[in-house]
């Protein structure tokens, strides 16, 4: 399997078709769903015939530029924690994303795969913006956005959003400029 990147407990690699089932598990809890679905799983044949496809797809189409769909593993025990993602966004810029297993939340995964790609989508990619959305109401992910040096940009209403409570509030673009990056890392080594 095709290993993106290394963290002190994370590996991100390359998703296969035997990772049907862990998608599939990922994709039924309620919570882990609850800001994309309203709680809603995806059916297990769903995650067969689109999102693995969808995923596969991604690589051939992107080759082995670095964008695309992570499986995240506990480096230590190898265990299935989620995934994270980068994809094109505007001009130069990239996309990122990610969902955990409930067992992962509140351990530090999220903000330390979500650090390390933005280091990744400045330092390989060369994109010029790293972005990341959330529904207004989702403040864990707001939280891990910001704890990666992002900061809120725009707030916009996505007709796609489930009808949960505080919907209304609508959706947040989160982002972060190289230039930002840059000095912020100059900062830190100061």
């Amino acid at each position: 399997m095709a290993v993106l990147l290394e963290t002190e407990r994370l590996s991100l690699r390359a998703f296969t078709p035997g990772d049907l089932d862990r998608l599939h598990e990922l994709n039924s809890d309620r919570d882990v769903m609850w800001f994309l679905t309203g709680g809603e799983p995806i059916p297990r044949e769903e995650v067969r015939d689109r999102v693995i496809p969808f995923f596969l797809g991604f690589y051939e189409r992107h080759g082995n530029s670095g964008l695309g769909y992570w499986a995240a593993e506990a480096r230590d025990t190898g265990e299935f924690l989620g995934w994270f993602h980068l994809r094109p966004d505007e001009d130069d810029g990239v996309d990122l994303g990610y969902r955990l297993r409930k067992a992962a939340w509140n351990k530090g995964y999220a903000t330390e795969g979500a650090r390390a790609l933005v280091r990744w989508s400045f330092t390989r990619l060369g994109a010029t913006r790293v972005t990341a959305y959330t529904m207004a109401v989702n403040h864990a992910s707001r939280r891990v956005m910001e704890k990666s040096g992002l900061a809120l940009s725009r707030t916009f209403r996505d007709a796609d959003d489930p009808a949960i409570p505080g919907a209304e509030q609508g959706d947040v673009e989160y982002a972060l400029t190289r230039e930002e990056w840059l000095a912020a890392e100059g900062s830190q080594r100061a």
